[in-house]
């Protein structure tokens, strides 16, 4: 039998069984929408020979709509409870033993994922998405692509241009492992609670090859914390402290980069970034 989905009173009766009250430290906004979460996996690409994560799968409405494709998950759930009613949750909608791998644990602390999923699929909280997701490029190469569900400030900011108006150290961090793009809006009214905040989906592609080693990405990513901590200050003055230690060693050392040193941080590109850091 083909895998079937959750719909909205079943999403209620779930969370009446779990005891589960939806919290905004969790960002627990579950979607009770089934075209919204076939939307989400449209978006992603997957098909039946991709492996996915899905981090925060909660009640598990998008994780049946990733299983109805055929694919296999991997689910990473914070919540205790959810992760334990999860297995069942499918096994009740016809996903075939062996597609359903759930971790209980905090995605900031997963450092390994059975099977080494090549996409993956979330719905994130506003206040860890950015952590979550850098996390998951650092420690886990094997991710080629994927779709995240975020706050639209968060995904707008995580696909932003170098020069835009959002654009900030989350983005040039994001563009250090490959292209991120929005991917389509998310109406409030599909979640339970109706969050009043809007939300958006967001890309990315990896590139098919690393920008460069682990101490390089580390070094670039200080570069870009230092720059972005002082946004109105030219690169001069904002990365004195890392490069240096004086505005006039910080110019030279932009100048032998090719950088122009009286830009600010929100001009550069990730490329820049790491220019400076490789000298």
């Amino acid at each position: 039998m083909p895998v079937s989905l959750l719909g909205a009173a079943e999403i209620r009766r779930l969370a009446a069984d779990l005891d589960v009250t939806p919290t905004k430290k969790l960002g627990q906004n579950f979607v009770v929408d089934a075209n919204t979460v076939r939307k989400i996996v449209h978006a992603a690409r997957v098909t039946a020979s991709d492996r996915v994560v899905e981090i925060g799968p909660g009640l598990g409405s998008l994780t049946l709509a990733i299983l109805e494709t055929d694919a296999s998950v991997v689910a990473v759930e914070i919540d205790h409870r959810l992760a334990e009613r999860l297995p069942a949750t499918a096994a009740a909608h016809d996903v075939p033993e062996g597609r359903l791998t759930v971790i209980d644990a905090d995605a900031l602390r997963v450092d390994h994922l059975p099977g080494e999923p090549n996409v993956l699929v979330a719905n994130l909280p506003y206040n860890v998405s950015v952590p979550v997701l850098l996390h998951f490029l650092e420690t886990f190469p094997y991710l080629r692509r994927g779709v995240v569900m975020v706050q639209a400030e968060v995904g707008e900011r995580l696909a932003a241009p170098p020069g835009s108006k959002v654009y900030g150290a989350p983005s040039a961090k994001a563009a250090w492992y490959g292209s991120w793009r929005l991917a389509g809006t998310v109406s409030r009214q599909v979640f339970w609670p109706v969050p009043n905040v809007d939300s958006v989906l967001v890309a990315f592609d990896r590139d098919a090859e690393p920008r460069g080693s682990e101490e390089h990405r580390r070094r670039t990513f200080q570069i870009v914390d230092a720059a972005f901590q002082q946004r109105r200050k030219m690169l001069r003055q904002a990365l004195a402290g890392v490069l240096g230690g004086t505005a006039a060693e910080a110019s030279a050392h932009l100048e032998r980069a090719g950088v122009d040193p009286t830009l600010r941080g929100e001009q550069l590109t990730i490329d820049d970034y790491a220019r400076i850091a490789a000298l």
